[in-house]
């Protein structure tokens, strides 16, 4: 049994031999070939070489057929705990919101009004009340901004904007933006996203009565019960939709979890200033089309033969809940 180890330790001390040789040769090559890079220009090279490499990094993350960015280098984790403290700039006011930095066709930092009239330097620029414009609709966690997308052109003259928690997936959604505006002159100019927890900060980005639609696709469910207050749909943050929501304004839910379908549905109508849409404005709608196959979760969804659970419901005014005015 002793020689048996006899032979184990020589065998280890003859490999430790072997490195540490190895290392001393790689050690004088490397500097040799320092030495010769050095007469060439040393300096120079390396740089090249780096900005090779980040060439090509930036062009990897790209899809070379329409130059979108490609999801497999953004992918996080599904979902975020919102209830976390997380470091990114916040406005104080919606007041403090930059515009130009989401919709520099409408915004451009260039722009000054004169008497209603807006002048620029920028001859790309289109002449209208650049600054009157205000974002309408919020996609509360946009995931990867499919929805955003699609609204776009379906509302093109309307600002929106995506608000998303995790990093990553705010990045490709800004990139995929930023690369439709390239191929698609004067489209998607509409569409912005930023990285915010919206469980925190609505108020900070929207003034009362701001929105006319607001959706909530697939959210988190988090199933247990003492995770509940996580929830996105809360009696306590309908409080809060309710005030920069307009008079009429839309609030859109969709889930493929019945029991998170459910408790949407409930804390919505027992909300005192929301109520259901009828079942005929629901079935013109263009925009409930699209909350199922327009995001990556819905068409996952479709292709699994899975169910979904819709609740769309209107923003109603107190005066309209005190008399007991409900649509029929």
């Amino acid at each position: 049994m002793s020689l048996v180890y006899n032979r184990v330790d020589h065998g280890r001390e003859n490999i430790q031999t072997l490195i540490f040789y190895l290392n001393n040769a790689l050690f004088f090559v490397c500097n040799f070939i320092l030495q010769d890079f050095t007469t060439l220009h040393y300096d120079l090279l390396i740089s090249k070489l780096l900005t090779m490499s980040e060439n090509k990094k930036v062009k990897t993350k790209a899809n070379n057929s329409n130059g979108l960015p490609r999801k497999r280098f953004y992918r996080a984790r599904a979902h975020s705990n919102p209830l976390s403290d997380s470091h990114f700039p916040v406005p104080i006011a919606p007041s403090q919101v930059d515009y130009s930095i989401h919709y520099p066709y409408y915004y451009h930092p260039d722009t000054t009004i004169d008497d209603n009239e807006v002048t620029s330097n920028d001859s790309t620029l289109i002449p209208c009340k650049t600054r009157s414009k205000k974002i309408q609709f919020a996609d509360i966690g946009c995931g990867f901004g499919g929805l955003l997308i699609s609204l776009s052109t379906l509302f093109p003259e309307t600002l929106m904007i995506g608000m998303e928690i995790r990093d990553k997936v705010t990045e490709y959604v800004k990139e995929r933006i930023l690369a439709l505006r390239e191929a698609n002159p004067g489209q998607y100019q509409n569409a912005s996203v930023v990285r915010t927890n919206s469980m925190k900060y609505i108020p900070n980005y929207f003034e009362k009565g701001q929105l006319s639609k607001m959706f909530f696709l697939f959210p988190d469910p988090h199933f247990k019960e003492k995770n509940h207050r996580r929830r996105v749909i809360s009696p306590h943050l309908l409080d809060e939709y309710a005030y920069t929501l307009e008079v009429g304004g839309i609030i859109y839910t969709i889930t493929d979890v019945e029991e998170l379908g459910e408790w949407m549905k409930d804390c919505l109508e027992d909300h005192p200033l929301f109520e259901a849409i009828s079942e005929e404005e629901f079935a013109t709608d263009p925009v409930v089309k699209l909350l199922s196959s327009a995001t990556e979760e819905g068409q996952k969804v479709a292709r699994n033969g899975g169910q979904t659970f819709t609740a769309v419901y209107r923003r109603i005014s107190p005066i309209e809940t005190e008399l007991g005015i409900h649509e029929v």
